[in-house]
C-alpha cells in the first residue's frame, strides 16, 4: 500500500506540473495570438499540436490556408472540431497579437513540456489504477459502482485512506481528511469557523474532485448538493456538506462490503 500511495504523489505532482505548464501556456498565447483562447480548447490535442507549428498569429498569417487546415489534421484528432481553419485565419487578420519571434519559441517548448507531461501522467495513473485493482480490487469495485467515482479517483482515495478498519467511524475519517469543521474560540465565545485542513491534503483534495464529480453525474449526490443550497448554504460549502455525506456513504459500503444503492445511502 506504500507503493501505491507514493506512485498517487507522484501523480499528483505530475498534475500540479501541468495545470502550472497550462497557466504560463495562456499566458505567452495572450501576448502572441490572444484571440485563439476564444475559438477552441486550447489544451485539447489538436490545438496543442496546432500551436507547435503555429505558436503566433504572425506565423498563421504568412502560411497558406492550405498549410492551416492540414495543421488541424492528423491522427491525434478525436472528436470532430467546433472550429475551422478559416475561423483561426479570420482570428489572426484581425489579431491585436504581439510580434514576438522569442515568446514563439518559448510557447513551443511549453506545450512540448505539457503533452510530455501529459503522456507521464496517463502512464502513471494507469500504473496506479493496475496496482490498486491488483491488490484491493474488491475495494476498487465497491467504490466504483457509485456513479461519477472512476478508477482514477477511486484508486488514490485507497491508497490514501488504507484499511477502513483503522478508523472507528466516519467522523474520525473525516478527521484525518481535515475535512472537520474548526472551532474558533475568544473568551466566552464559541464558534464554528473553516475547514480544519489539519489532516492529510492528499486525500482532502482526491475527495473533492469526487464530489464535483458526483454531484455532475449522480442524481442522488446533485439532489443532495441542490437542497443544502435552497436551505441557505453557499456552493462551496454545499460542496463540502455533500462530500460529508459521501465520505459516510463510502464509509458504510467498505465497511458492510456492499455496492451503492440509492435506498441504503439515503
Amino acid at each position: 500500500m506504500y507503493r501505491i500511495t507514493g506512485i498517487f504523489r507522484g501523480r499528483e505532482s505530475l498534475c500540479h506540473l501541468i495545470a502550472a505548464t497550462k497557466v504560463e501556456i495562456k499566458r505567452v498565447l495572450r501576448a502572441t495570438f490572444p484571440e485563439l483562447e476564444s475559438i477552441g480548447n486550447l489544451y485539447s490535442r489538436v490545438m496543442l499540436r496546432f500551436l507547435q507549428q503555429y505558436p503566433s498569429a504572425r506565423l498563421v498569417r504568412a502560411a497558406k490556408p492550405r498549410a492551416i487546415a492540414k495543421a488541424l489534421k492528423g491522427p491525434y484528432v478525436g472528436n470532430k472540431l467546433t472550429f475551422s481553419a478559416q475561423d483561426i485565419l479570420r482570428a489572426a487578420r484581425s489579431s491585436v497579437a504581439v510580434v514576438s519571434p522569442a515568446k514563439e519559441v518559448i510557447l513551443q517548448g511549453k506545450i512540448s513540456t505539457l503533452l510530455h507531461l501529459g503522456e507521464r501522467l496517463e502512464e502513471v495513473t494507469k500504473l496506479l489504477t493496475d496496482l490498486c485493482k491488483a491488490t484491493r480490487i474488491e475495494d476498487l469495485e465497491i467504490l466504483t459502482s457509485i456513479k461519477g467515482v472512476s478508477t482514477k479517483t477511486a484508486a488514490p482515495f485507497l491508497a490514501e485512506m488504507g484499511s477502513v478498519e483503522q478508523f472507528a467511524s466516519h467522523k474520525k475519517f473525516i478527521a484525518f481528511a481535515g475535512l472537520d469543521p474548526s472551532i474558533h474560540r475568544s473568551g466566552k465565545f464559541v464558534g464554528v469557523s473553516k475547514l480544519s485542513k489539519r489532516g492529510n491534503r492528499h486525500v482532502r483534495r482526491v475527495i473533492y474532485l469526487m464530489t464535483t464529480s458526483v454531484v455532475s453525474q449522480n442524481s442522488f449526490f446533485k439532489a443532495y448538493f441542490l437542497r443544502r443550497k435552497r436551505e441557505g448554504l453557499p456552493p462551496q460549502k454545499a460542496i463540502f456538506a455533500t462530500a460529508h455525506k459521501l465520505i459516510r456513504v463510502i464509509f458504510a459500503m467498505l465497511t458492510q462490503r456492499k455496492h451503492f444503492k440509492v435506498k441504503e445511502a439515503i
